[in-house]
């Protein structure tokens, strides 16, 4: 899956729980310290998910620990049948997917990004996360194609909303996380809704989408985005344009990975239209013979 990595750099939700025991509430974990850079910033959105005793936040937390994703998925659905009803399943299904993502397990990412949407069907990470599976899994083949993408795009249509909204993001996380966080969510969104539109052949549309998609997080371009951006320029016979493109595809890829080999195929596709279609300069004009 496309950066999947980045969501655990940019903040820890896990630790967003807190607890409450005997009528006293401890602080979230992100909001216990003063973040040594950046400027910290109130709760953003939903408030953090919260224990309603210690025995539930105890279980939580042993969960929730390492990064196995069958380990963690069994966790998850161990807390949930003793604790149907508790706030933390959340975090528990979310940590699950995204180590599910990180392992590049398609189907078990999807999985668990519906059992969270299942409690909470305004989770941005998770509408978006879901979306991105179905717009890359999904086959011409399929007999469901339709459906799925339809769902896929309310999805993301869905996360660019709620990002505003449904963000759970403890008190004292530096605004910079809080930012990248937002942007990386949009740029999921916006790519899957591109990613669909392309596999639909509606190349202006999945152009605007897979533009959005960069321009929202600059920082870190998805270099599939990128090629498949150029692909789309290149299929409404954009080609300078199309090369440009396909050029930072190839900027940010290595030779001989598979996105990296397409790129530089795209690249050497564009470079010779371009120069079929650049028509030879003119001949100097002879000069007319002296008197």
């Amino acid at each position: 899956m496309k950066r999947a990595a980045i969501i655990v750099g940019i903040l820890t939700i896990a630790v967003w729980a807190s607890a409450q025991t005997a009528g006293q509430s401890t602080q979230p974990a992100g909001a216990q310290t003063t973040p040594a850079t950046g400027a910290a910033t109130p709760p953003v959105g939903k408030r953090p998910p919260q224990a309603k005793t210690q025995p539930e936040f105890d279980l939580w937390k042993a969960a929730s620990a390492g990064t196995d994703p069958a380990a963690l998925e069994k966790g998850a659905e161990d807390f949930a049948a003793k604790y149907p009803d508790s706030e933390l399943r959340v975090l528990l299904y979310k940590n699950a997917m995204r180590q599910y993502q990180t392992a590049n397990n398609a189907e078990k990412t999807e999985g668990m990004g519906r059992k969270l949407l299942a409690i909470d069907g305004d989770d941005p990470e998770a509408l978006s996360t879901v979306a991105e599976v179905i717009a890359e899994k999904t086959h011409d083949s399929d007999l469901d194609k339709d459906q799925r993408f339809d769902e896929a795009i309310k999805m993301a249509q869905k996360a660019t909303q709620t990002v505003e909204t449904d963000l759970n993001v403890p008190a004292g996380t530096p605004q910079a996380n809080v930012d990248a966080y937002k942007a990386f969510l949009l740029s999921t969104a916006y790519s899957a809704i591109g990613t669909i539109e392309f596999k639909k052949e509606n190349f202006v549309a999945a152009q605007g989408d897979l533009q959005k998609s960069i321009d929202v997080f600059p920082s870190n371009p998805d270099p599939v985005v990128v090629l498949r951006l150029a692909l789309a320029l290149d299929k409404q016979d954009k080609y300078p344009d199309a090369l440009k493109v396909a050029n930072k595809a190839v900027e940010l890829t290595k030779d001989g990975t598979a996105v990296g080999t397409a790129a530089r195929r795209e690249q050497d596709r564009l470079q010779k239209l371009s120069q079929v279609s650049t028509p030879a300069p003119a001949p100097a004009a002879s000069q007319p013979p002296k008197n």
